[in-house]
């Protein structure tokens, strides 16, 4: 895993400036009076129905071991990264201490947690950070869960330990250029050679892609025109990820292009239980139930924020709090979060229960960030002038949300899911465009 040095370099420019000028460092107090700033994260608030009783004991210990080292490790330097678009790496082996990566994988190291432990640990990344829950989502719902669910034994043996450890990173190359929503048409081909096969073709908008050890790839067999899914090491020759610069949202997640030129991959690494597109829907199942937890995460941590910022701050002789239309605005935040944890929370029962359809996955992800959404804009407007401040973690909460709302299947895409499964008819391809392909 390439480890960033530039944190390091910045710090000692900072201090030669400081050094140079006779400056003392920043007293965020002067900077910010009458409020608190997120890198002092506030308790949580938003739990406003006591849903923690809804959880287990197990479950309730994980989200506290959670919260506690996102508020001490993330919450301080999250604006810092988040304003440079560079990673932490030195807070990996925190979160793997947390033994979260791997989510409900049994065995191999990995920490088998419930679907609802896993989904509230998620929660409670992004209530501090979406880009960091992000991170772990791409590790571990959906490159780990890949190799645990369509990999070999000997491949879950050799890759999931240091995965869970989070020792070695992975990241997940399913969308391309040209394909997203309709991921199913990717063009990236496999072809099998002796000993192996040769990818060819480009990935786009994925996770962890420049730094990561192990990446899980996609492609087009050339022989039976499925998709196949494929491990490929950083190191491969022809293998390249650029990242993508100049996001407004999730600036801390290193998302790549990815150019595959003639990349072979031996037999070994091919996973034989990727025969067709749908082989990838086990994964989406679980991985859209853990991104829906992500804006419930974001909500709450904006609620929390705006919260504390309301009673701290004043305004013609009274705290903010006071006043009437910023408690509707403040309640109907607070209100929303928790429709939003009860539907997340429902979602993981029916999963357990194996009642969970894709239409319910969908229309949860879909609904949840359409709440989340109208949450964050609100905080934005109650903390006035400071909602634009990333300090204040509202602003980058509600740029952070928007890749959020729009991956793992956009609003609209989710919505037509579950409008097929409750009529029985597919809106994907309209009637007229499916004649006009057949001619």
């Amino acid at each position: 895993m390439t480890v960033d040095a530039s944190k390091n370099r910045d710090d000692h420019d900072e201090s030669l400036k400081s050094s140079y000028f006779n400056l003392p460092p920043l007293d965020v107090s002067i900077a910010f009076p009458q409020a608190t700033p997120a890198s002092i994260f506030p308790p949580c608030a938003s739990d406003y129905y006591h849903f923690d009783d809804l959880l287990t004991p197990e479950e309730q210990a994980i989200r506290m071991k959670v919260r506690q080292c996102m508020e001490k490790e993330v919450a301080p330097i999250m604006a810092e990264y988040w304003e440079k678009a560079k990673f932490p790496f030195h807070i990996i082996p925190k979160l793997g201490a947390l033994h979260i990566a791997g989510g409900t994988i049994k065995g191999y190291g990995c920490p088998g947690l419930s679907i609802t432990a896993n989904a509230v640990a998620t929660a409670e990344v992004a209530r501090v950070d979406a880009s960091c829950s992000t991170f772990i989502l791409v590790h571990s719902s959906l490159a780990m869960l890949t190799i645990a669910f369509c990999g070999s034994e000997v491949q879950k043996q050799k890759y999931l330990p240091s995965l869970a450890q989070l020792s070695t990173i992975a990241c997940w190359a399913l969308t391309e250029p040209d394909y997203g929503s309709d991921a199913s048409a990717l063009k990236t081909t496999a072809m099998k050679v002796e000993g192996g096969w040769i990818l060819e073709g480009q990935k786009r908008w994925i996770g962890n892609s420049t730094f990561a050890d192990v990446l899980v790839i996609f492609a087009r067999n050339t022989s039976t025109n499925q998709i196949n899914g494929f491990i490929v090491k950083k190191d491969a020759p022809g293998l390249t990820a650029t990242k993508i610069e100049n996001k407004i949202g999730l600036r801390i997640v290193q998302n790549g292009d990815i150019l595959l030129k003639q990349v072979f991959v031996a037999d070994e690494d091919r996973l034989p239980g990727v025969n067709s597109f749908q082989d990838t829907n086990k994964v989406l199942a679980v991985s859209r139930v853990m991104v829906a937890w992500q804006p419930i995460g974001i909500s709450m941590g904006v609620y929390d924020i705006c919260h504390r910022y309301l009673k701290e701050r004043k305004q013609f002789g009274a705290p903010l709090a006071a006043f009437q239309i910023n408690q509707q605005k403040l309640v109907l935040m607070l209100g929303n979060v928790q429709a939003m944890f009860l539907v997340g929370w429902r979602l993981c029962k029916l999963y357990e229960k194996g009642k969970m359809t894709p239409g319910r996955a969908s229309m949860a992800k879909a609904w949840i960030t359409l709440r989340a959404r109208e949450t964050v804009a609100i905080g934005r407007e109650l903390l006035g002038g400071n909602g634009i401040l990333a300090d204040f973690l509202v602003a980058k909460a509600f740029c952070d949300l928007e890749p959020i709302y729009t991956y793992e299947g956009t609003y609209d895409i989710n919505s037509l899911v579950t409008g097929r499964e409750v009529t029985g008819l597919a809106s994907f391809k309209p009637a007229a465009l499916s004649k006009l392909s057949r001619l």
